[in-house]
């Protein structure tokens, strides 16, 4: 009689940066008996204030066997060629941003061995001075991206769902990128252009901007080979401009405060691909130009 396979034994894991959403998972994963550790620029100890408690975080060390790279769309790529080193044969990493483009940059840098998987998230944290709080409660989908992290998937479901979860898990993350993608071509660079929360948005002097940028952005995707319907994205992108009134985006605080915006796998992203299939997105084209001056003028 065939007996079910034991529980595989939980993973260790590193987050990469201090940023919230990051650390809101750690402090969700510590909380739950998880080992937990933060990779950093400059190693070192830090404590963190979640939900009334103090929680302190080692720095990490080699060999990491399960990682968590929650950063900039635009630092992915050094991210994982500093942990390269230290990671085992065996590594399973999480990438999770905002944008698309970077999958097809970090494939090809990791070692047969080395499970990649995406995670993209609706959960909303607000980092502050050695605190971090849960602003949003949301929800998670993850996948897995090649053959070597399909070997640890029950580890790392079981870890997201704490840290992130509900998890959904998905054999095709691109159509979960795509939706999001929609949102945050909207929501970010607009809020980001007039310095604004995401709920003023809402106002019917917007609305005639929003609708094209999202026809434009499901023209994209449907060339890229995931539909959307226009009428439906362009619901939920509303839905989401009412349910985060009270926000601001991470591209408005980004400008605001003289930061590198992830404008370019954002925006840019659709552009690219636009170009790539011959398909004209001139509102999403004079945005990322608008972007990109402000940007320059203030980074």
């Amino acid at each position: 009689m065939a007996q079910n396979p034991a529980p595989q034994p939980a993973l260790s894991w590193s987050i990469v940066g201090q940023g919230a959403i990051g650390l809101l998972a750690a402090c969700r994963m510590q909380q739950a008996g998880f080992d937990v550790s933060l990779w950093l620029r400059t190693p070192r100890l830090l404590t963190i204030k979640f939900a009334h408690r103090q929680l302190q975080f080692q720095p990490a060390s080699a060999p990491i066997s399960a990682v968590l790279i929650p950063v900039k769309s635009y630092a992915v790529t050094e991210a994982v060629q500093t942990l390269l080193p230290a990671m085992a044969s065996d590594a399973q990493l999480v990438l999770s941003h905002n944008g698309m483009g970077t999958i097809e940059q970090v494939k090809p840098m990791l070692a047969p061995g080395h499970g990649l998987w995406f995670l993209t998230t609706t959960h909303g944290a607000l980092k502050q001075p050695d605190t971090v709080q849960h602003t949003g409660t949301g929800s998670s989908t993850l996948a897995a991206l090649n053959n070597a992290a399909k070997v640890k998937q029950q580890q790392v479901l079981q870890a997201m769902d704490i840290a992130l979860g509900p998890v959904t898990l998905t054999d095709n993350i691109q159509p979960a990128l795509w939706q999001k993608l929609a949102i945050n071509a909207v929501i970010n660079p607009l809020t980001a252009l007039y310095n604004c929360r995401n709920g003023e948005l809402a106002a019917q002097k917007y609305h005639q901007h929003i609708e094209a940028l999202v026809t434009e952005v499901c023209k994209v995707a449907a060339a890229c080979g995931y539909p959307m319907s226009a009428h439906s994205t362009l619901q939920t992108v509303l839905r989401v401009i009412s349910s985060t009134a009270q926000n601001f985006s991470s591209m408005q605080q980004d400008l605001a405060h003289g930061r590198r915006t992830e404008i370019d796998a954002i925006t840019g992203y659709v552009v690219q691909q636009a170009a790539h299939h011959n398909i004209s997105v001139p509102h999403n084209q004079a945005l990322l130009e608008q972007i990109l001056l402000r940007q320059q003028q203030r980074y």
